[in-house]
């Protein structure tokens, strides 16, 4: 049994999902909290910037190593705060670390001054890029991964020079408070990274509290309403919302492992996972080999064991009812479609209309719709036909990366599920109603930063464009100039 948080009072528990056992409770954060706690920022960004980037790669390596060492500690507080198993858990946390190292090792690299060319119209100048951090992040977390999502933000933010201020989801605070405690153990000097909890007003009050940048990650529609509140700020965004991915199937794929990749793809983590297959698209030849391999392994998946129970309780009846609109559609379940509680066994639809809930709407449960397709070039034009551009994937011997590069999604993954996620060099995000803006490699880093130009004359011009005192001789020189440089190959 999942209890709904209490919204209406000044403290509020969060539950284990599957037993609705207490974790722990936390404040309800006003705007005078929320206001008072980025001031507190505010006030220690100058403190962390003047580290300089070697200082700050010290402290974040010594929180890294914390982390690590606390491992069973954090395992077990996902597992009874968001539900998914132990072994899910450790996934998580096993991505956060390398993504924790990777930027703290790489934000010199990526944001430090650089010298770039001047070009030849202005060679007496010496240009500089360097990005600057911004001052203080606002970062707004899902519960669905509590750890892995928003320290892809939180890190790298920290990395490029910013204090931060978290609000966690209402269903995962506890995670969100260890994260923001375990950081407090090396850096215990100034308020570099804070912890306000609370509803959806505490994440509006973060939202007009004078934060330089938010990110966000949660739903597309919870989205539209944080921007509406940065908006009245001008406070720029980072956008990280939902996805409707899809898995292509084609000829030459492997479909033991297709079959295999689908099912975690849909089914890990209950299904609740934003990069999670929700469509898979298999062409003629492939798709009756591979709905046979799909109804041989899911029933190896067991909800409760493989994965755990849902914990937003509303996202329950939004499963149950996509799963009925596409049976009533004419779609059939050839497993599950069985809902008990907050669990929810694996299912797998078939025949299910392109204009059914289940293939157009994001269900965030585990569930997949099967769709026989003519060809590969069916398969892309149905994947592209959503306004969800997030991830997703391919299986193909020999042409995945054709395949990969013509969908619109942000990240694709080749023979595999979710690698890309792995992968702390590569950026994470999409477009569309899955958001913009990027965590995660060099793109994450620059996210959290602003770009600075800079020009040192280093002599007097030999040609002097930029003055009163230019003279049409002068203007005639420059034109030839022009001309001489770009007016041919």
């Amino acid at each position: 049994m999942t209890i709904a948080p209490d919204r209406q009072a000044e403290v509020f528990a969060s539950v284990e999902p599957a037993t609705g056992a207490v974790v722990a409770e936390f404040p309800v954060h006003t705007e005078e909290d929320v206001k008072a706690t980025v001031a507190r920022a505010r006030s220690a960004t100058a403190w962390w910037q003047e580290l300089g980037f070697g200082d700050r790669k010290e402290r974040l390596d010594s929180w890294r190593i914390v982390v690590v060492n606390k491992l069973d500690e954090l395992t077990e507080l996902i597992h009874r705060e968001n539900g998914k198993p132990l072994g899910d858990a450790q996934i998580e946390w096993t991505l956060v670390v390398d993504h924790m190292a990777w930027s703290a090792k790489h934000a010199k690299r990526v944001l430090g001054t650089r010298r770039v060319s001047a070009g030849l119209l202005q060679p007496n100048q010496a240009a500089h890029l360097e990005y600057q951090p911004l001052g203080v992040i606002g970062v707004i977390g899902p519960w669905n991964y509590p750890l892995f999502t928003p320290m892809g933000s939180i890190a790298y933010a920290l990395a490029a020079g910013n204090c931060v201020v978290f609000k966690p989801s209402e269903f995962t605070p506890a995670v969100g408070k260890w994260i923001v405690d375990s950081f407090a153990e090396v850096v215990p000097e100034h308020p570099v990274l804070q912890l306000v909890t609370g509803f959806g007003p505490t994440g509006a009050a973060l939202c007009r509290s004078g934060v330089d940048k938010v990110a966000f990650t949660g739903s597309a529609r919870t989205g539209k309403v944080v921007m509406a509140a940065c908006a009245e700020t001008l406070t720029p965004v980072l956008m990280e919302c939902g996805g409707k991915d899809s898995m292509i199937v084609a000829d030459d794929a492997d479909l033991d492992a297709a079959a295999q990749a689908a099912l975690w793809g849909g089914m890990a983590n209950a299904g609740q996972t934003c990069v999670g297959i929700e469509r898979v698209y298999v062409t003629e030849r492939s798709y009756e080999p591979l709905v046979e391999r799909l109804k041989a392994q899911v029933g190896e998946v067991k909800a409760g064991t493989s994965y755990g129970h849902i914990t937003m309780p509303s996202q329950v009846e939004v499963i149950r009812r996509h799963i009925q609109d596409a049976i009533a559609r004419g779609g059939k379940a050839i497993s599950g479609g069985h809902i008990d509680g907050t669990l929810v066994e694996p299912t797998i639809l078939i025949d299910v209309p392109e204009d059914a809930l289940a293939v157009q709407e994001e269900t965030f449960g585990p569930t997949l719709t099967v769709t026989k397709v003519k060809d590969t070039d069916e398969a892309i034009r149905l994947t592209n036909a959503t306004s969800y551009n997030l991830a997703g994937a391919v299986f193909s011997r020999r042409h995945g990366m054709e395949i990969a590069r013509r969908l619109r999604s942000g990240m694709t993954s080749v023979n595999s599920v979710q690698a890309f996620a792995g992968v702390a060099a590569l950026p994470f995000g999409g477009s569309g109603e899955s958001g913009f803006g990027r965590i995660h490699g060099e793109d994450g880093l620059r996210e959290f930063t602003r770009a600075k130009a800079i020009t040192r004359q280093r002599f007097a011009p030999p040609v002097k464009m930029l003055t009163f005192s230019r003279t049409q001789k002068t203007d005639k020189m420059i034109a030839r100039m022009v001309r001489m440089l770009h007016g041919r190959r």
